[in-house]
């Protein structure tokens, strides 16, 4: 028989080693048997996620997984499904979103007879004189492709004013009576950085208003009461998640916007997570000079710390500002929203003030006066004077740019944050506006990562779909949903499937200077998961389409899931 002092010395040694090796913590959540990208060279493929409240706890295989399983832990089977980190929409317009899914919705018509039956219907259902109006037609898809005339809504509305937003948000039609509201007519002035299109025989408005223009009327229009607005942001958040997108990063709005975000988190409503920037130059932008940043709210869900910036229109609507003519409108090459004497003063300050500058800029002119502006800022206040050492500053959309300009973006540090299906449905008229010449330096998205850049992918939703996939398909396919592209589109400007998915989870976080916290699945991370219904790395081209998003986890809570 063992001694008494043997027994106890075994139990003493056993209790020792248990001592050594502690038990891992149980964790809240754990997800097995996937098939994950990580977006961390380190370990760039997993099986298996533990979390512990909002935080990544540990990353690799099923097996090391089970020590984080404890009797309270739920454990999810994922069955193979693909996971990858929590996917950012990088420009995106929240709002927008939703209000497009409230009001009158002109996405997908494809001829000028479509867009009138449509609009005549919620016509029909207005009282006399009751506004209606609507976002989301684009004529480049019409045949002939021409902008709609306040002649042709006068057919059908001609007891209500109209005013029709283009789905780019940078041009608009409104009928008569909306005209006449505004106090538009043959000699109203073009307002700085728009455009009041007329008829070149009688000189009389033809109904589009262009950029700056659009406000004549807009001014007039009621705006949503709070109900609509809340409704048309849970609205609009609801759709994000069910995509998959963990992060939206809303490029522009006002203080009034983010209070009823701060509501409604508080409130537990909103899951989602926003990156917001204000509108600029005016009075929200001069509050946040003021006031500071608002950084990481409610489990880092909010943080506004940007001010957006517009320095052209768009190129369907043959506002972006173009070094040269446009080649199917030779008396335009656009033109500029912002003058140079108002922005240098505004940008000195923000880097003074710590406050990244998102500037939207999508013709050659626009983006090389945006370049430049910055580029003299940067040498005006010194690293010294800076509150924040690398500002990030960012160029929205960066459409257009000219060869000579590419390498700009990597060496002055400026980040060009570009959507990808905005190529996939431009590739239709570019051409024409354009010519192939200058298609050499549009949607250049390879020729910017090669020259240093990284690019933040997003969608610009409610101007195009607003769909992960979609924006993912486009950029590594660069051919429309159909696998069309066209003459002179550069097939070599369309990135590696690794290269998409940095687009749309660690290049934003970096963008958004997140990279620690969020953008790779990596332990101590948050918790922010895309789970895909097919591997999106692998698979075909076209089933990329096809791929839909089973599950959304945002700080390890899973807030949508598809049974």
């Amino acid at each position: 028989m063992k001694s008494c002092a043997s027994i106890l010395f075994a139990l003493i040694a056993a209790l020792t080693l248990s001592a050594a090796k502690p038990k891992s913590p149980a964790a809240d959540l754990v997800l097995k048997n996937g098939n994950i990208y990580t977006v961390n060279d380190a370990r760039p493929k997993a099986e298996a996620v533990a979390i512990k409240g909002d935080r990544i706890v540990f990353v690799g295989s099923d097996r090391g997984a089970q020590a984080y399983v404890g009797k309270d832990t739920r454990v999810v089977d994922l069955n193979g499904k693909t996971v990858v980190p929590g996917m950012t929409d990088a420009h995106h317009h929240l709002f927008g979103v939703g209000f497009r899914e409230i009001t009158l919705n002109l996405e997908g018509i494809t001829s000028l007879e479509g867009f009138l039956i449509k609009v005549k219907a919620r016509v029909d259902q207005a009282r006399p004189g009751e506004w209606v109006t609507g976002r989301g037609w684009i004529e480049t898809f019409w045949k002939p492709p021409v902008f709609p005339t306040r002649e042709d809504l006068d057919r059908i509305a001609p007891n209500n004013p109209v005013f029709l937003d283009r789905a780019d948000g940078h041009g608009a039609v409104a009928n008569s009576a909306a005209l006449k509201i505004a106090g538009v007519d043959k000699n109203t002035p073009n307002p700085f950085g728009g455009e009041i299109s007329k008829d070149k025989q009688s000189g009389e408005p033809n109904g589009m208003l262009l950029d700056a223009a659009q406000d004549l009327v807009q001014r007039h229009i009621p705006g949503p009461t709070a109900e609509q607005t809340e409704r048309a942001l849970l609205l609009g958040v609801k759709r994000n998640i069910e995509l998959g997108w963990t992060q939206v990063q809303d490029a522009g709005g006002s203080y009034a916007e983010v209070a009823l975000l701060r509501k409604l988190y508080s409130a537990g409503k909103l899951k989602l997570r926003v990156y917001r920037a204000l509108s600029a130059p005016g009075k929200e932008a001069q509050r946040l000079f003021s006031e500071g940043p608002i950084l990481g709210e409610h489990g880092h869900r909010l943080t506004v710390r940007s001010v957006k910036l517009y320095a052209d229109g768009s190129l369907g609507s043959r506002s972006a500002a173009l070094l040269e003519p446009y080649s199917d409108k030779p008396d335009t090459s656009g033109f500029m929203t912002i003058k140079e004497e108002d922005l240098r003063p505004f940008l000195e300050e923000a880097l003074r003030k710590g406050v990244q500058i998102e500037t939207h800029a999508i013709g050659d002119r626009g983006n090389r006066f945006i370049l430049d502006a910055y580029e003299r800022a940067f040498k005006v206040v010194p690293i010294r004077e800076r509150k924040i050492r690398e500002p990030r500053w960012r160029i929205e959309h960066s459409q257009i740019i000219n060869p000579a300009d590419i390498p700009r973006f990597a060496k002055l540090g400026v980040i060009p944050s570009m959507q990808p299906s905005h190529a996939i449905g431009d590739l239709h008229f570019a051409p024409s506006r354009l010519g192939i010449k200058r298609l050499t330096g549009a949607y250049a998205w390879s020729s910017l990562i090669r020259s240093g850049s990284i690019i933040p992918g997003g969608s610009d939703a409610p101007v195009e779909r607003g769909e992960p996939m979609i924006e993912f398909y486009a950029a590594v396919a660069r051919k429309d949903m159909k696998g069309f592209s066209g003459e002179g589109w550069h097939p070599e400007e369309a990135v590696t499937r690794e290269q998409a998915l940095k687009m749309f989870t660690i290049w934003p976080a970096f963008a958004a200077f997140e990279e620690k916290l969020r953008g790779s699945i990596e332990v101590g991370k948050l918790a922010d998961f895309t789970i895909l219904s097919a591997d999106i790395m692998k698979i075909p081209e076209t089933e990329i389409l096809k791929t839909r998003c089973v599950m959304t986890v945002i700080g390890g809570e899973i807030v949508y899931e598809n049974k």
